[in-house]
């Protein structure tokens, strides 16, 4: 039997066990998945250890094994950025979560929107702030599939047409995606993300332990990346970062940071919890997932000491991982290494399509049609969770993969401009509703009209644009933009009404 023969079958194997679990999680602490809050937060039932899995998953993506190395490998010391993007991220979860989730669980909501809709008792307000969401998630979603991808094309690559052959395995993995979640909602995704993050944290401890054993260290790796970046142009740094991009890197991770737990996904992992304690205990427990994104940012310059990988990779970034792996490591634990990273696209997705239809059940359509009882809202989120799904499948197929990157970037300046209603409007009830309708347009506005600035009119290519600051993430720029207006039409409102 060929290596490729072994991985494959290890591969096929543990994706059965995978479909498996995620029909079968339809029966685990069961509930009736005609009602919403028993599909999507599958009855608010997650304690500490699954939902350290949970919000794991979402953290622990294909385009987290797939993007962070890529962009380590092409741009040097820059894409470091979200080791400490994640390390600020969990504080910010620790400080704002367990309150949404108590003032949720009080009041049933399903989505954070449903909070901002009773906050501020704006139709408008809701429907602008879920329609962000969805927006934002799409590239997110096609983001795991260019993960899942990228492996299809290293372990395929023998078959002949790797690209016809990929397109028809992911297509099938999307049907039976789409199905188990239909099925199984939230329950499916918990489940799985325990499997899919049991065997990415073993690949990482294996590569980053046994790789610089077999290869020299970090330190041939290092210098050979330096030598080699140097030769690149613009010459890369991978160990220091250039003063040039300083500001770049700190907004990156900064606004990276404020974005993650804005994003419908990780709202939703969080309201599935049973208590304000579990989402404390297992946000506490997240820098153990920061610790292995360092070690998988690593992935992009420890491929430097492995020449025969770094022929493979040439200089598609994307395959930085996959390639270290193959040439790496036995063809037995490279199926099993494969499937973590592929599943690693398969969890997060499921999640994601499951909060953009609770966005749109319950934040769009019951705006204009409130009378919907509890099956029909349950059967309008499953269906629209599938159709997500598809859309986002599709969007991979129109749109190239380093487009796809950029646009993902270009969700974290959208979704950015919900944090005034959303996490400033849990402590505070002096915003007033029409401005912070006015502080997402002006912040959305300028967001979108800065990126089509920096990147003059071509495809996007960057989300950084020149200021007297120097290079900084459009994000930022935008927000303090939202922020101004919301601030200080929130106090002239005020002082109007105080006056009478």
């Amino acid at each position: 039997m060929s290596n490729i023969q072994v991985t494959i079958i290890v591969f096929i194997t543990l994706f059965l066990l995978f479909t498996i679990i995620g029909f079968w999680a339809s029966k685990w602490r069961a509930g009736d998945l005609n009602h919403l809050h028993e599909w999507a937060l599958a009855g608010n039932k997650i304690g500490t250890f699954l939902m350290w899995f949970l919000v794991g998953a979402d953290i622990y993506t294909a385009y987290t094994f797939i993007a962070v190395p890529s962009g380590v490998f092409a741009k040097g010391s820059l894409f470091f950025f979200a080791v400490p993007y994640v390390m600020v991220t969990f504080g910010i979860a620790m400080v704002v979560m367990p309150s949404l989730w108590k003032v949720s669980k009080d009041k049933g909501y399903v989505t954070a929107v449903d909070f901002v809709r009773d906050k501020f008792n704006s139709r408008t307000l809701a429907i602008l702030i879920a329609l962000t969401g969805i927006v934002a998630e799409l590239p997110y979603i096609a983001l795991q599939i260019v993960g899942m991808k990228a492996v299809l094309q290293v372990m395929l690559l023998q078959f002949g047409d790797v690209k016809v052959i990929s397109e028809i395995a992911l297509l099938v993995s999307f049907v039976i995606l789409a199905v188990f979640t239909f099925w199984s909602g939230l329950r499916g995704a918990v489940l799985t993300a325990v499997m899919k993050d049991v065997i990415i944290l073993i690949t990482v401890v294996v590569i980053i332990i046994l790789v610089p054993l077999s290869y020299g260290g970090f330190h041939h790796a290092f210098a050979v990346a330096k030598s080699l970046g140097a030769g690149k142009t613009p010459p890369v740094d991978y160990v220091t970062l250039p003063p040039l991009l300083v500001n770049g890197y700190i907004s990156l991770f900064i606004l990276s940071a404020l974005a993650l737990y804005l994003y419908p996904h990780a709202i939703n992992g969080v309201l599935s919890a049973k208590s304000a304690k579990s989402v404390r205990l297992s946000t506490a427990l997240l820098p153990i997932y920061g610790i292995g994104l360092a070690f998988l940012a690593m992935f992009g310059v420890l491929i430097y000491a492995v020449p025969s990988a770094l022929k493979a990779v040439g200089g598609n970034g994307i395959l930085v991982v996959p390639t270290l792996i193959e040439k790496t490591m036995p063809p037995w634990f490279t199926g099993f290494a494969f499937l973590g990273i592929f599943i690693g696209g398969l969890v997060p997705a499921a999640i994601m399509a499951i909060s953009q239809a609770n966005l749109l059940t319950r934040n769009i359509i019951k705006e204009f049609k409130p009378d919907l009882d509890h099956k029909a809202e349950a059967d309008i989120a499953k269906w629209s969770s599938v159709v997500f799904k598809f859309l986002a499948l599709g969007f991979v197929f129109l749109v190239p993969e380093t487009y796809s990157i950029q646009l993902q970037l270009l969700g974290g300046i959208l979704i950015v401009q919900t944090l005034p209603p959303i996490f400033i409007g849990l402590y505070t009830k002096w915003l007033n509703k029409n401005a912070l309708i006015a502080g997402w347009l002006v912040g959305t506005a300028s967001g979108l009209y800065f990126v089509m600035e920096a990147n003059a009119g071509h495809a996007i290519v960057t989300t950084f644009m020149h200021t007297p600051f120097g290079l900084l993430y459009v994000a930022l720029i935008a927000l303090v933009l939202n922020l101004i207006v919301t601030t200080v039409w929130s106090a002239a409102a005020n002082a109007v009404k105080a006056g009478k």
